[in-house]
């Protein structure tokens, strides 16, 4: 079995039908895709089959050959890395979405943090205690988290103690179980987990823009193209907001 289908595909029955789009997005979209997907299928008829995981992991799978018709970043790097080895449609790149980057804690806690230059991390978590994290080395979440906390100081001191996520959906499930007592994700993530609460928000000069693009891939299909529309609609931006998301651009030029 290919090593993309292992990846959290929705519709499956619909694959091998001619006018499904297969769309390959990153984890911390999982609940807004859920919503976008049914209401373009809807509208058009046309199913939709999601493989959702890291953004790194699903750009090298798409360089690998996974036949996805749809690539929808959680970061402006691993775009460019498909753009720059022509894997992508020209003209048909989007930068669709914003997003905050907050530290959270299971939902019992009490405590709060003015987050800021000379972040005391270390003391926060506790002796022993580990931060959550997706995997700054690849992950478009961590990497956020990680020029954040070296803007601020306290990257050095707490990179000993960092549990590495696969992804930001994973580095959430930390701390909603209480593996972790603190850790570092979008906020849409916060928002959709009840088992945490957002304690501190990171300011936005700590770190570069969280902005999600969104491309057709150069094998996409043409039923892709009328997804990309719709889902760089105005019609889709309320269901974008409802899950915390700030629309960056409304339609097609």
């Amino acid at each position: 079995m290919a090593a993309w289908v292992s990846l959290g595909m929705r519709g499956a029955r619909a694959a091998g039908r001619s006018e499904t789009v297969l769309v390959f997005a990153a984890a911390s979209l999982a609940n807004v895709l859920a919503d976008i997907d049914r209401a373009f299928t809807a509208r058009t008829g046309i199913p939709i089959t999601s493989s959702l995981a890291a953004s790194s992991t699903l750009a090298k799978q798409i360089q690998a050959g996974a036949p996805a018709d749809v690539y929808f970043s959680a970061d402006l790097q691993w775009m460019d890395y498909l753009e720059k080895r022509a894997l992508l449609r020209a003209g048909s790149r989007h930068d669709l979405l914003g997003n905050s980057l907050v530290l959270i804690a299971p939902a019992g806690s009490s405590l709060r943090v003015s987050i800021g230059p000379g972040l005391d991390l270390l003391r926060l978590l506790g002796a022993g205690h580990r931060l959550a994290v997706a995997d700054p080395d690849s992950v478009p979440a961590g990497i956020y988290a990680k020029e954040a906390l070296e803007k601020l100081g306290a990257w050095s001191s707490v990179v000993p103690r960092l549990v590495r996520a696969e992804n930001v959906r994973a580095a959430l499930e930390y701390v909603a179980r209480g593996d972790a007592p603190l850790g570092i994700v979008y906020r849409t993530d916060a928002l959709v987990e009840k088992r945490v609460r957002i304690v501190g928000v990171f300011p936005a000069d700590s770190h570069p823009p969280i902005v999600y693009p969104v491309a057709l891939t150069r094998r996409a299909r043409p039923a892709a193209g009328r997804y990309l529309a719709f889902i760089t609609s105005a019609e889709a931006r309320p269901i974008s907001r409802k899950w915390g998301f700030e629309p960056l651009a409304s339609k097609l030029p």
